[in-house]
């Protein structure tokens, strides 16, 4: 590790070890930015020395080389500063027109605004370290996410990669001038999430006492819906749901597993009644395409989207809101799909102040969907072909309601239970 000192004169000079030495360096700066952010530099080409990716001749002058990035002959240079909100800035601005899908980019916003806050809006860009990481990390980790809980790893893995996807576009436009300084960097341990459980297995853990209100809302996140629950939830749907659309939305859901994403991109031909099937039109299981999978129609999902296309406002797109209806200030055009925020607000307020409230969004259908899918002793194989990529996480979430078909596979090694 390198380290600064600040002379009598006001200027910053350079320290650090190397093969055994020490060397000290004039900076020739007054800026506490600037010279961390030649620190910086330093500390990046020391480790490529060290990897090997560069090297340095034997007569080389140790601190010039390392910080001229390999230059022999020179004086230190300051290079022009960037802003950790001006690179996210013009990296949004650099991103085509739908090359990104909405709930993705949406995503990406939210962690490059954690990245910009912990850190610091105003840091430059050129001088964030290992040791900047590092403490993002360990902030994060002690702070408050949804429903009280603290953040997980999992989350701030998926904020320093967003930063990562950043820097590299960066580099390769020229805005920075090394690579992601993240090697080495560690994480907090992350429990394994709990199987998903059903309602009645719930309320049993939460009747016993003793839980918090974020333990008990981390419950309720594994729940998933047995096929009773969800009829009879559907049935409150239909006769409460204020639009049109709702009732379909939520057969929709329950019964083809597919994500609030997908559900809002639905066309009206993606059903193919005759075929018994839906076409769902992803965007995430291969990379760069938009790649669609087909779901077998339930006799429910058939008599329910015929007739809602029956009585469709128009347009292409499955879901949507009647021309008519305000949207804020402004007024839909035919067909405008609603949007995903939309979706959710529906969600919540058709099953505010009932029993459902507890659910926290769509998501909960397609993790019943493939619990209920196993416990039938579904092949996992068609239930990834329906509802899409599976990681391996959450298919054990679901593997313990597969008992038939573990019980026959262990008596397919040792034999049948011997006789009492």
């Amino acid at each position: 590790m390198a380290w600064l000192e600040l002379e009598p004169s006001g200027c910053y000079h350079v320290a650090f070890r190397f093969a055994d030495r020490k060397f000290k360096k004039s900076l020739g700066t007054k800026s506490k930015k600037q010279a961390d952010t030649l620190r910086a530099r330093l500390e990046e080409n020391i480790r490529l020395v060290e990897l090997g990716r560069l090297e340095m001749p034997r007569d080389a002058d140790v601190p010039t080389f390392l910080l001229s990035d390999g230059k022999l002959n020179g004086k230190p240079t300051v290079a022009s500063s960037i802003t950790l909100a001006s690179l996210f800035d013009k990296y949004r601005e650099s991103l085509p027109d739908r090359s990104i899908e909405e709930s993705t980019l949406y995503t990406a916003r939210i962690h490059m605004n954690h990245v910009a806050r912990v850190i610091g809006r105003t840091a430059d860009a050129r001088g964030i370290s290992l040791v900047d990481l590092q403490r993002y990390v360990d902030k994060r980790s002690k702070e408050k996410g949804h429903g009280g809980r603290a953040v997980s790893a999992t989350t701030i893995r998926k904020e320093v990669v967003t930063f990562a996807s950043v820097w590299r576009w960066a580099k390769r436009v020229g805005h920075l001038d090394r690579d992601f300084p993240n090697t080495g960097l560690t994480y907090p341990k992350e429990q394994e999430k709990p199987a998903f459980q059903t309602w009645e297995e719930i309320e049993r853990k939460i009747a016993r006492g003793g839980l918090t209100e974020t333990e008990q809302t981390e419950l309720w996140d594994c729940l998933f819906l047995t096929l009773p629950e969800i009829e009879e939830l559907l049935g409150f749907v239909k006769q409460s749901g204020r639009w049109p659309f709702v009732y379909p939305m939520f057969v929709f859901a329950a019964h083809t597993g597919a994500r609030r994403s997908e559900m809002v991109r639905s066309e009206i031909d993606d059903f193919d009644f005759e075929g018994g099937t839906v076409l769902i039109r992803e965007k995430k299981r291969v990379r760069g395409k938009l790649s669609t999978r087909r779901v077998p129609l339930s006799p429910l999902l058939v008599e329910t989207m015929r007739h809602w296309f029956a009585n469709h406002p128009g347009g292409r797109h499955t879901f949507c809101l009647d021309c008519r209806l305000p949207r804020g200030r402004k007024t839909r055009e035919i067909g405008t799909p609603i949007t995903r925020d939309e979706a959710h607000d529906h969600f919540k307020r058709t099953l505010a102040g009932s029993k459902w409230d507890k659910l926290r969004g769509w998501h909960v259908f397609r993790h019943s969907f493939c619990s209920n899918c196993a416990a039938k002793g579904i092949d996992q194989r068609i239930i990834n072909a329906w509802v899409g990529h599976q990681t391996e996480e959450m298919v054990r979430r679901y593997r313990h309601l597969i008992p038939n078909q573990q019980q026959e596979a262990i008596r397919a090694v040792f034999g049948p239970t011997p006789i009492q």
